[in-house]
């Protein structure tokens, strides 16, 4: 009984230990592609879907495959700095930032669902919720990384309100409401992530 208490505090110590880190697990290069993958579905989304308000399936499938692939990206990244380092701290805070960003995630897939499967009438609503619902994953995140990472929560927060605005204003299911909002985003994201983490270890010690 006493060493699974032992252990439990240990656990407890550790995570403890993690939430006052920086999380090194998400990179420049990585955040960067996926703000590139938002600009170029745009792109595609203009040549492929002209009135996509027609085909509201094919949209969300075509952003849904973008989301999902940035995922991927991130997460096979994640495990394999993880592997590579050997540290229970980075493992600690790799897991931690997973649960930290996930929910926004879910609930996005979930809200996706609802509104697509039930009130098909409102789908054009989707664009400000998504970024809406990563911002809240980004500040949730925000213990964990620069505390420049908080603008950019703070942006997305604003450009999903600003997207349900003109959305009734004939910006609805726009591929430059979605590219404008997440590529930017991504890209000031990536920037924080290069100076105030991979520039500073980089640089040399007078």
């Amino acid at each position: 009984m006493q060493l699974r208490e032992a252990l439990g505090q240990i656990a407890e110590i550790r995570e403890r230990m993690a939430t006052s880190q920086t999380f090194r697990g998400y990179r420049s290069a990585t955040t960067a592609i996926s703000g590139v993958a938002a600009v170029s579905v745009g792109l595609l989304q203009s040549f492929l879907l002209p009135d996509p308000a027609q085909n509201v399936k094919a949209y969300i499938a075509l952003w849904a495959s973008a989301a999902l692939l940035s995922l991927v990206i991130v997460a096979i990244e994640m495990v394999v700095r993880v592997r590579r380092s050997g540290s229970a701290m980075q493992r600690q805070l790799s897991l931690l930032a997973v649960e930290q960003f996930m929910p926004s995630v879910v609930a996005g897939a979930l809200l996706t669902y609802v509104i697509y499967a039930f009130i098909r009438e409102a789908t054009w609503l989707l664009p400000g919720l998504w970024m809406i619902l990563f911002a809240l994953g980004v500040f949730a995140s925000s213990r964990l990384l620069p505390r420049a990472s908080f603008a950019v929560a703070g942006f997305y927060l604003l450009a999903g309100v600003a997207a349900l605005v003109v959305s009734r204003y004939g910006w609805a299911y726009s591929p430059w409401l979605m590219a404008g909002g997440f590529g930017t985003g991504q890209f000031a994201m990536a920037a924080i992530l290069y100076l105030k983490l991979e520039k500073v270890r980089h640089e040399p010690i007078d």
